[in-house]
């Protein structure tokens, strides 16, 4: 971990004293170096003990993948929002990278550390340059609105977590995530606890999140930067599902009836997120909602706790970490040129953006899950083991896969098909872009034709 660690924490004096014109080209060198640097991860998995690795930092089959994709996500956030900080001084675009920078670090030692009080911590730290993003690019003023809903959303939320943590630290010998069957419990009957379970787990369902602790997140992504929605969408969002996961071994399961109400709102969620979807104008806010109903797949499929669900749940993760990223992208591309994001003003892309046409139509494909994409592998993995659980899910998965792909249809053909309705004289697709919705693609495209690597 140290050979990842310690190049991440010499890109911040890299940044503060390149060059202005080499900047953005060193950053996404830099970071790229490091993300290939990352995947050998695969071929080897860490499934080592902890002290064998290191005292604190350490990886496994759940983290790696995830690892991974935190450090695949921030080249591409530089190359997205290179153009729009292209007008800006050397001293703004300096301290957008280093928030970026500081952003990937807390994420890398997020998903490698071992102990979950240290968890929480760098958990709390990905906060903080989030919230500069969100505040000081977002490009309307509602952007201060949507970083008061995200700050206080999460610190509410994992307040409770904090002290149920430090009760554990305090009552046990340790609190390893690696290991949790092998903690010594002396008050074994205090983890039967429903306070304690729902102290746990409410800061990891409200940054999933789960349907009625959502509010913050289509705000958040509406207002914030490209760089702010990818970084978001892909990787923000995984966190609570990568501690729910880590967090509900550790505690003795309690009665089926505390799961009941939550499973309940995870599934009812899919279905009016979806319904939503079909009742929005705003691109940014359609592509948050369908976040916020893939994303209550994966809270069920963590909340039943088999093996199968785990991994169809770590499978999809990965799956809309990628497709979701390159759906904020390609509405960036057409916000550039048209100047909204309202679907009924921009109409008929296809005539003059042909090529941006097919990534609209891959994302597309990706996003409603059609085979063979990795994103169909996850959904019937969690699917199943829903069914296993109750067979009555069946019902409401199956009408959240028909909303998924009856909206995801709206807007490619809203968008491309049709005569165009404005007047634009706008410039013809980048390499730059090409290159972006291309690195979004190939790991999927990849990952297609491996799946066992996130099994």
């Amino acid at each position: 971990m140290l050979k990842l660690l310690l190049p991440m924490l010499m890109l911040p004096p890299t940044i503060l004293t390149m060059k202005k014109s080499m900047l953005f080209t060193t950053f996404t060198c830099y970071t790229t170096l490091t993300a290939l640097m990352t995947v050998h991860y695969l071929n080897n998995p860490i499934n080592l003990p902890a002290w064998k690795v290191c005292p604190l930092l350490g990886l496994d089959h759940v983290s790696t993948p995830l690892l991974i994709l935190s450090t695949w996500i921030p080249p591409l956030m530089a190359v997205a929002n290179q153009q729009n900080m292209q007008m800006n001084s050397s001293n703004q675009q300096r301290l957008f990278l280093l928030t970026c920078s500081l952003l990937q670090i807390t994420l890398i030692m997020a998903f490698s550390v071992t102990n979950l009080i240290f968890f929480y911590i760098m958990f709390e730290s990905t906060l903080i340059p989030t919230l500069i993003l969100i505040t000081r690019w977002g490009s309307q003023m509602e952007r201060l609105t949507a970083g008061m809903y995200f700050l206080f959303y999460t610190l509410f939320g994992s307040l409770p977590l904090l002290i149920a943590l430090l009760w554990m630290e305090s009552h046990t010998n340790n609190i390893m995530m690696l290991f949790p069957l092998l903690m010594e419990m002396t008050n074994s009957s205090m983890l039967t606890s429903p306070f304690l379970w729902l102290a746990c787990l409410f800061a990891f369902l409200i940054k999933m999140p789960l349907y009625g602790l959502h509010l913050w997140l289509p705000k958040a992504h509406v207002e914030a930067p490209i760089a702010g929605s990818m970084v978001l969408a892909a990787i923000l969002l995984k966190l609570g599902g990568y501690g729910i996961i880590r967090i509900m071994p550790v505690l003795t399961s309690v009665m089926e009836v505390m799961t009941l109400p939550l499973m309940v709102l995870a599934l009812w969620g899919m279905i009016m997120t979806s319904l939503i979807c079909l009742r929005q104008t705003d691109l940014k806010a359609i592509i948050a909602y369908s976040s916020v109903s893939h994303m209550a797949l994966v809270v069920a499929a963590t909340l039943i706790k088999t093996p199968w669900s785990i991994s169809g749940a770590l499978i999809l993760m990965i799956a809309h970490g990628l497709s979701s990223s390159l759906l904020f992208c390609l509405a960036n591309t057409n916000y550039e040129r048209t100047h909204t994001r309202t679907l009924l003003l921009v109409r008929g892309l296809q005539n003059i953006l042909p090529f941006m046409t097919f990534w609209w139509l891959m994302a597309s494909l990706t996003n409603m899950a059609l085979p063979p994409t990795i994103n169909i592998i996850g959904e019937l993995m969690i699917i199943s083991s829903l069914f296993n659980w109750a067979s009555m899910t069946l019902l409401l998965t199956g009408l959240a896969t028909l909303l998924t792909g009856i909206y995801t249809l709206y807007i490619f053909l809203t968008m491309q098909q049709g005569k165009l309705t404005l007047n634009l004289a706008c410039n013809p697709s980048y390499t730059r872009e090409h290159l972006l919705m291309t690195l979004h693609l190939l790991p999927l495209i990849l990952l297609m034709l491996n799946p066992k690597l996130l099994t």
